[in-house]
């Protein structure tokens, strides 16, 4: 069966699954082997740029119909694909199903298209059983997704007994989705935040991200904060991180007055809706709670002090 991924999370999924796909998106980066597959997709912004810089772009993709994103039709017809994996939650993050189904209109193959859209936690486990489904793994499928929900069950009980030992509330989180402008994650996020054992007030479970006055983020006044850009790896952070920390009433935040302040890496663990939401469940825990968990691997999740002294 030839399965063509057009997203990270799906060829996240598809490799949980034991199946190699033989095409993927061009940000397809995990397991490292997948970046060697051939992009059936571009960009037609700049991911290195400044979060700034990165919103003009694609308002202007937007504004002038040529789109964030573009299928290479071509390679799409050249590996005549029985399923492509595809999603309709958001068009500036992924190739969207709409320019998926006019991509195959052009083909020889007529492949079944899986979208995929989830807008909370138990949607993106849930996922990997509808992906498994699609490619015939449903018995690998549900090993995945029940190995997913005993370690998110595994993050509840060990914040419970901590919180019931310690008489310590939930923290007030905010997690920062993009920095300019200012974005609260939203989708499966508040969930995520909510197993980890903190309070997120300032967006609903599966609510999208919008922009957001900086006077709300201060009268919220998270006592942890965590900026994890979409896209944005660790070191891309480190660079944009004045957008988000030089602005007025940040350093007021009881947050940063704490020094309970964090990076994470939005590419890799909070933007991207597969297997390893779950080790973000794992690392959001270790943030909000030092003296339960272990601290989360550097490469994931860095205190922002920490990472502008190494920037």
């Amino acid at each position: 069966m030839n399965v063509v991924s057009l997203l990270p999370s799906a060829t996240e999924i598809l490799y949980a699954l034991g199946v190699e796909p033989v095409g993927v998106s061009h940000e397809c980066d995990h397991p490292p082997e997948a970046a060697a597959l051939p992009a059936v997709n571009y960009a037609n912004v700049d991911p290195g740029a400044d979060s700034s810089e990165i919103n003009a772009q694609v308002a202007e993709a937007e504004s002038s119909g040529e789109g964030v994103y573009g299928v290479r039709v071509d390679v799409l017809d050249d590996l005549d694909p029985d399923v492509i994996v595809t999603q309709g939650i958001c068009d500036v993050c992924a190739v969207d199903s709409v320019l998926v189904e006019d991509a195959v209109s052009r083909i020889d193959a007529n492949p079944e298209v899986v979208t995929t859209d989830p807008h909370r936690l138990d949607d993106v486990v849930g996922d990997v059983e509808r992906v498994g489904a699609a490619v015939d793994r449903e018995t690998e499928a549900a090993r995945v997704a029940a190995d997913l929900r005993e370690r998110v069950d595994a993050v509840r009980d060990r914040v419970g007994t901590h919180l019931d030992e310690t008489g310590k509330e939930r923290p007030r989180v905010a997690i920062f989705d993009w920095l300019d402008p200012v974005m609260v994650a939203g989708h499966w996020m508040p969930d995520v935040v909510d197993a980890a054992g903190g309070r997120y007030g300032m967006v609903d479970p599966g609510e999208s991200a919008r922009p957001r006055e900086f006077a709300e983020i201060r009268e919220y006044d998270p006592e942890v904060a965590i900026a994890a850009p979409c896209g944005f790896g660790l070191d891309q952070t480190a660079r944009d991180l004045d957008a988000l920390t030089g602005r007025d009433g940040w350093k007021e935040l009881s947050a940063v007055a704490a020094g309970r302040t964090w990076a994470l890496d939005g590419h890799h663990y909070a933007n991207r809706p597969g297997p390893r939401i779950v080790d973000t469940v794992e690392h959001v825990a270790a943030t909000l709670w030092p003296d339960a968990f272990d601290a989360p691997p550097g490469e994931a999740a860095r205190p922002l002090a920490e990472l502008r002294a190494e920037a």
